[in-house]
């Protein structure tokens, strides 16, 4: 398992104990951010070393690549000068630099593709701490207002929230009783009011009629006694027919 793999399952791991932790999400988020932010910096710091192995294989490649020429010239002189012997003692020593500057070149080969893989992985790496970062940021919010969220339901469960609205209710029913009782009270004086003025009206038309009759009466009474003749008129008239 490589080391980005490894890396990444305990990031997963961290957000995992997380769900499933009563710690402060918080806290565990940064933590988890904090390790891999170290994580990072080993890697790094890998790849410098790394880096810096390459650096010095290829020096000491090109050093032995520079001491094979420069037996080779050697040999090539002492041949100039007659002395094979000198002349083999000198390519056996170049042979031995070339087989050096051969193995360090074939090192060399095996670091660059290390280091490539290191440097991708490092790109990878950082770029999941980016995203380990953004979902923090993401979790923590989430996670204080789940907090604020049960502080709420907490507050509303320690208060009498029920009995609270059953008072009200309660209260409301006795004002509507309070304000349908006055209501009555008023029609009541209103209809005896109204009784008062109906029987004085009822009073004032039995005086009227009793006035109207009264009226009558008397007009009928003066015209009988218009109808009825003069006292003594009547012995007069006979008296003077005797005459």
């Amino acid at each position: 398992m490589g080391l980005l793999e490894r890396i990444w399952r305990v990031i997963r791991a961290n957000i995992n104990s997380l769900i499933s932790s009563t710690e402060d999400p918080e806290k565990v988020l940064e933590q988890a951010v904090a390790d891999m932010q170290q994580d990072l910096l080993r890697m790094r710091q890998a790849v410098a070393q790394a880096i810096a192995t390459q650096k010095r294989t290829e020096r000491q490649a090109a050093q032995n690549n520079t001491q094979a020429e420069s037996w080779y010239r050697r040999a090539q002189l002492a041949l100039d000068k007659g002395d094979e012997t000198l002349a083999k003692e000198a390519l056996v020593k170049r042979k031995s630099y070339q087989d050096t500057a051969k193995a360090l070149q074939s090192q060399l080969e095996q670091q660059n593709t290390l280091i490539s893989k290191l440097k991708k992985d490092l790109r990878a790496l950082e770029s999941k701490i980016s995203e380990a970062k953004m979902k923090k940021d993401l979790y923590i919010a989430r996670a204080r207002s789940a907090e604020s969220s049960m502080r709420i339901q907490e507050l509303m469960g320690n208060t009498n929230t029920s009995s609270s609205l059953s008072s009200f209710e309660r209260m409301e029913e006795k004002v509507l009783e309070l304000e349908a009782t006055s209501e009555a009270i008023a029609q009541l004086g209103t209809d005896d009011l109204e009784k008062k003025f109906s029987a004085l009206e009822g009073n004032n038309e039995l005086e009227a009629e009793l006035r109207a009759m009264k009226a009558n009466q008397l007009n009928g009474t003066n015209q009988h006694n218009y109808n009825l003749p003069a006292s003594g008129s009547g012995t007069r008239e006979n008296s003077s027919g005797d005459e």
